[in-house]
Order: C-alpha cells, then sequence, then structure tokens
C-alpha cells in the first residue's frame, strides 16, 4: 500500500500557493485493508474513504471508462493493479496529473510541471472529451490569481470544440453548472471564466445571452449582478440562480432604469419598489459600480431623502387612503431631487 498526494495540491504547492484542500490516491491496496486502517468508506461510485484523524479524502486508484453521455456515465476499475500512472491518466490536465510521494518527490508522466512553467492548459488524454465538464473546468481554473495567465494548448482547443460539437453540455444538470459559475464567481479574476467560455463558445444551452463580460463589486451577487447588466439582464435564464443572487440583479435593473428615466412621477414608482428601508445595504454597494459613478452623488440624495420620511404616521391613516399619502411623502422628499 502506497499513499500520494495528487492533484491540484500538488500543482499548486509547486506555484508558492496554499492549497485549499488534499487529495490523495491510494496504489495496492483494497477496500477491505482501506477500512482495517479505520478509513470511513464513503464512495458510491467508486472507493472513497475519509481519513480517521484529518478526514481527508483517500481515493483507490482507478481507471474509467465512457459508459453513456454526460459527466456521470463512466465505468471504474480499481484493483491492487491499478498503477499510479494509470489513476493520474484519467485526470483531465497535465498540470492536475501529477503526484507527490510520502519523500516529497513530485511523480510527473506527463509533463505538467513543464506546462506549469510555460502557464499552458494542456489535457492528460484524448480522454479529456468524454467529459463535458471539462470544459467548464477549464475555463473555471482562469478565475484563480495564479492560473489567469495560462492559455490553453491548440490541441487541447480542438478537443474542446468536439465537446460544443458533440452537444453534450446539455446533459449536465443545470445545479452542477451553476457549480461551476458560483466557484468561478467566488475567485478574484472571475471574469476569465466568461471570458473563456466566449473564447471557446461554450454558450450552449446554459450560457445562452453571454456576449459582453464585465467585473464590478466584490463577492459573487455583485459580480453576477454586473454580468447580468453587461447582457440585457438576460444571461443564463436555465440556471438554477440563487435568490439572493437574482435580488442583487433585480436591483441593479432597476437602480438603471431609474436613472434613465426621465418623468418625475414613474421616478417616485421606482424609488418606492427600491425599497430602501429593507434594501439599505445592497443599495449602498451598487451605488459605488463604475457604471453609476455619475450618478452616485444624486442616487445618495435620493437615499438619504427617503430614510428620513417618517413613515410611522400611516400608522393613524385609513387603509384606503395609505397609497396617496405615501405617495404624497415621496413627492415631498423627492420633489426637489429628482
Amino acid at each position: 500500500m502506497k499513499v500520494y498526494e495528487v492533484g491540484g495540491c500538488v500543482r499548486d504547492e509547486l506555484m508558492g500557493v496554499k492549497p485549499m484542500d488534499r487529495d490523495w490516491v491510494v496504489v495496492n491496496s483494497s477496500p477491505a485493508e482501506m477500512e482495517h486502517k479505520g478509513f470511513k468508506p464513503i464512495g458510491k461510485d467508486f472507493p472513497v474513504f475519509l481519513h480517521p484523524v484529518t478526514k481527508e479524502e483517500y481515493a483507490l486508484a482507478r481507471t474509467e471508462k465512457k459508459s453513456g453521455t454526460g459527466y456521470k456515465d463512466f465505468t471504474f476499475y480499481f484493483d491492487k493493479n491499478v498503477t499510479l500512472e494509470e489513476d493520474l491518466q484519467r485526470r483531465d490536465l497535465t498540470i492536475n496529473a501529477m503526484a507527490k510521494d510520502s519523500n516529497g518527490e513530485i511523480i510527473d508522466p506527463f509533463g505538467g510541471m513543464k506546462d506549469i512553467q510555460q502557464q499552458i492548459f494542456r489535457h492528460t488524454s484524448p480522454a479529456f472529451a468524454e467529459d463535458p465538464l471539462r470544459a467548464l473546468r477549464l475555463a473555471r481554473l482562469k478565475s484563480y490569481p495564479h492560473l489567469s495567465k495560462f492559455s490553453t494548448a491548440i490541441e487541447t482547443t480542438k478537443l474542446i470544440q468536439d465537446i460544443v460539437m458533440s452537444d453534450e453540455l446539455s446533459a449536465l444538470s443545470a445545479d452542477r453548472v451553476w457549480m461551476e459559475v458560483s466557484k468561478a464567481l467566488a475567485n478574484k479574476d472571475s471574469k476569465n471564466f466568461f471570458e473563456s467560455l466566449l473564447e471557446h463558445r461554450l454558450l450552449t444551452p446554459w450560457f445562452i445571452g453571454l456576449a459582453s463580460v464585465s467585473q464590478d463589486g466584490a463577492s459573487p451577487e455583485y459580480k453576477w449582478a454586473e454580468m447580468q447588466r453587461v447582457n440585457n439582464f438576460e444571461l443564463c435564464q436555465k440556471l438554477p440562480i440563487p435568490n439572493n443572487f437574482k435580488k442583487v440583479a433585480g436591483l441593479l435593473q432597476s437602480i438603471m432604469e431609474l436613472v434613465e428615466c426621465t418623468e418625475f412621477d414613474d421616478k417616485l414608482k421606482m424609488v418606492e419598489s427600491l425599497n430602501f428601508s429593507r434594501n439599505h445595504h445592497e443599495l449602498e454597494i451598487l451605488f459605488k459600480f463604475s457604471i453609476l459613478q455619475t450618478h452616485s452623488q444624486n442616487l445618495n440624495l435620493i437615499k438619504d431623502a427617503v430614510l428620513k420620511i417618517d413613515f410611522a404616521q400611516l400608522a393613524n391613516i385609513p387603509g384606503h387612503a395609505v397609497s396617496e399619502r405615501k405617495k404624497f411623502l415621496y413627492h415631498e422628499a423627492l420633489k426637489s431631487i429628482i
């Protein structure tokens, strides 16, 4: 039984970046031996175990063969005869197909270290094209600062186009695609993810509407809102966008409509719909977006004026008169601003 550190954690260590987590592969072992040593089995499709102390994942070395469509339809083979190199060969990119043994020696059968030096994403084997999710993962890798300058090898680009032409992207689940998007949005260089999607034409069916790329805001929800803005708020309608993402994008859309509106009464309705008291935090961040810089002073004047309105007086007004009184309060507060 031999244990190796594998994958992205090895890549990151070689690049001087602290890995977020570590993956391990076990060669010349069996499920029975792993359990005997105290590892807890958790894998459904193939043997993966949790270390009894660190709780990190340890997988038995395996090979795989495509048996259907999408990224789940693979048949896995594992036993004591599967070698480390065979396990590494099934991985997507050469920079992710390296291992480190207990002595710190790097095992690099596919030239991952050279590709790190040359800043190239290169597939490990032609099997790259069998898993459509790999095309989205490659795009996501570009959102990490230490990988943002990497380019894609010509031969790997051809395999990505094979994925596009096969229409296997349609076989991915919407939830799995959104997981890749949300991970990319959590990284510093999120825009690189979307630029890679455009570069490789990975648009149908999940990224229909993607035509432009822009990044603003620090957190994922605000980056997503800016991406929606530059794509006319019609981006990725087939994806299961979380409500907090929808909310921020909706607020930005309403702000854009407000600054473009010229009719006073219409502006009053838009200001009321923004609900400054409830959405104060989100609006404050959105007002700092680059696209709103020429309007930020006026928007903050509107915010301050609305937050000073005493809506408590509405409690003493008959129900049928509340709407008109509220409209009057907004009018008086904003008549000199908008």
